[in-house]
């Protein structure tokens, strides 16, 4: 029994991995991974090196302010083919139907994406490097920044996936995905945090993405933010499959 259930999960991880692969690479098999990361480190650098000179401080805590806001554009541009791509060009029927699970196939676009954006964040890492280079920089903060980042994408893509799955219009499940993702990073903003009752500024501090990104990017990494990020992206993964199932594509 336990050779068999070993067996079992194995080819579900094989079949989880084929999938995933399948997505990771079909963004560098077109121009759209070339032109996002040229556009993610052009924006992200001229917007960071723009200020930077100006102050004449070697810190790179603006580009962590500005990463957030780089991201509610950048990120559903990724996520907002996902699904409509597959219901618009039929395809989606076939992937539904081959022997593998809605999970299998939540998962396998999910970390295909993630495992894009974090490629992404890694070309970036010339930023923090040329920043080290022109003074004395706290590692905690950049490690956290990153770590952060990393959450935060992981955030924005479940609930962009979720949104992908929802329509077939990529355009309408770009604005969507930015219009439901800003809510989401604004809620926990301090102004609006300030101006709401008492009973709920707690809980809207604690849904707020930007919240808890501002933490970690601080360089502290507490079990409440992790856990934050853990239960967001779950809730939204989960979301998905069952947009799948009701749909009845199988």
């Amino acid at each position: 029994m336990t050779v068999k259930n070993s067996m079992n999960k194995s080819q579900y991880f094989n079949k989880t991995y084929i999938l995933f692969k399948k997505e990771l690479m079909s963004y560098f098999n077109s121009p759209i991974a070339y032109i996002f990361i040229a556009a993610f480190l052009i924006i992200g650098n001229w917007l960071f090196f723009n200020s930077f000179f100006v102050n004449g401080q070697a810190t790179i805590r603006n580009y962590f302010i500005l990463l957030p806001w780089i991201f509610l554009f950048l990120v559903p541009a990724i996520t907002m083919r996902l699904w409509s791509e597959e219901k618009r060009s039929g395809t989606i029927e076939f992937l539904l139907t081959l022997p593998v699970t809605d999970w299998q196939v939540v998962l396998a676009k999910f970390f295909g994406s993630l495992v894009f954006l974090t490629i992404t964040l890694i070309l970036s890492l010339s930023l923090p490097i040329t920043v080290i280079a022109l003074g004395d920089v706290d590692a905690g903060p950049i490690i956290g920044g990153y770590i952060g980042a990393v959450l935060m994408g992981a955030a924005y893509l479940s609930l962009g996936l979720f949104i992908s799955s929802l329509t077939k219009n990529q355009i309408i499940a770009f604005i969507l995905s930015l219009a439901v993702c800003f809510v989401f990073f604004m809620i926990g903003n301090n102004f609006i945090v300030a101006t709401a009752p008492k009973f709920l500024a707690p809980i809207l501090q604690f849904l707020g993405i930007g919240a808890h990104f501002e933490n970690i990017a601080r360089g502290v990494i507490d079990t409440k933010d992790i856990i934050y990020y853990g239960s967001f992206i779950w809730l939204f993964l989960w979301l998905n499959k069952q947009i799948i199932e009701m749909r009845g594509w199988k």
